[in-house]
């Protein structure tokens, strides 16, 4: 993540975060077993944070990518 960020020129401006274990995305139910071959992952999803709390949450059906897009969110804000 941190070379993702270097990368993308973010520069403190956001916060880059993994969830290795699925622990963030099972504790907001964001979870999903996609088989043997994927095995336990997280939905894909895009959320925006404000003084730690979720104020909009952009979940994506399986296999789509767009309400998590960041066109979309930005649209949003």
């Amino acid at each position: 993540m941190q070379a993702w960020g270097e990368v993308s020129g973010v520069d403190n401006k956001i916060d880059m975060l993994s969830d290795s274990d699925c622990s963030v995305a099972v504790s907001l139910g964001l979870d999903m077993d996609f088989g043997k071959v994927m095995g336990h992952r997280s939905k894909r999803f895009a959320m925006v944070v404000d003084g730690n709390i979720i104020t909009q949450l952009f979940v994506e059906e399986v296999g789509a990518f767009e309400v998590s897009s960041a066109e979309n969110v930005l649209s949003n804000l």
